[in-house]
């Protein structure tokens, strides 16, 4: 069988007891750490708790023709891929189960948090109230892409959130920080000049979450574009039409100016 296993949000701790028993008893056990940061991961711990070496692959082991090794040796033997967050809430690895499935390979997911589904409780915002989420780009060649600007000027004219990951590149070390991606969306407001996102903007970001050191803060993005959210990963959410409740957690949640609840 071919095992997919969520690790959660921050470190090892994050693994369910069920993850945690399957790797124990997997043949063979990978970890693939590009596809999100794990800020206090540690794998000599994360072995020490499965009793086994953990094989770290790189993104070319796991895209291409070189995926299919893991494949073949399914056939044969439990494998288990240890992954960020959710297995699947990144779509990176699709292809892999897919085509494993496809050859006669059972395959199974073992299920963590990710920040998809941690978000509601940090922030008190309502989970059905998020529409499609999108990744704010590095620009590549001197162009910026405008789909992030996009998708929360959709999610805004039906009122609800837009949740907003910020672009990384684990294997190179870059990491994109609220900054950074808020300076890119007024860049698209300065261009486009659709009143989309001003420094009026209610904007909530969020860094590590799931660790002792985690961050939450809600505010106009005139002054959140310069808060101190510390090291990555950072998260945003774009808000859309607020119910009172929502607004009171960000109050009491993120410290969010009170004067949104005269907004509504």
């Amino acid at each position: 069988m071919l095992f997919f296993i969520g690790l959660g949000l921050y470190s090892e701790k994050g693994i369910s007891v069920e993850g945690l028993e399957v790797a124990r008893s997997a043949d063979k056990v990978y970890i693939e750490t590009y596809t999100s940061l794990m800020p206090n991961l540690s794998i000599k711990k994360l072995e020490e708790m499965i009793g086994k070496k953990i094989i770290v692959l790189r993104r070319a082991d796991l895209e291409g023709k070189k995926s299919y090794d893991l494949i073949d040796e399914a056939y044969k033997l439990d494998v288990a891929l240890l992954v960020p967050g959710d297995p699947f809430v990144a779509t990176t690895h699709i292809h892999l189960r897919i085509e494993a499935e496809k050859k006669g390979i059972k395959t199974k997911v073992i299920h963590a948090a990710s920040i998809v589904s941690a978000i509601a409780g940090e922030t008190g915002l309502f989970s059905y109230k998020f529409g499609r989420s999108v990744t704010i780009t590095f620009p590549f060649k001197g162009r910026v892409s405008e789909t992030a600007y996009d998708v929360v000027k959709e999610n805004l004219s039906r009122g609800l959130h837009t949740l907003l990951f910020l672009d990384m590149d684990v294997e190179k070390r870059r990491f994109m920080n609220i900054k950074e991606a808020l300076n890119i969306l007024l860049d698209i407001e300065e261009k486009r000049r659709e009143n989309v996102i001003t420094e009026d903007t209610l904007i909530v970001g969020l860094a590590r979450i799931g660790g002792e050191d985690s961050v939450i803060k809600a505010d106009l993005l005139g002054k959140l574009i310069n808060y101190d959210f510390g090291e990555p990963p950072h998260t945003l959410i774009v808000p859309g039409k607020l119910h009172f409740i929502e607004a009171e957690a960000l109050i009491v949640l993120a410290k969010a100016p009170e004067s949104i609840l005269h907004d509504m």
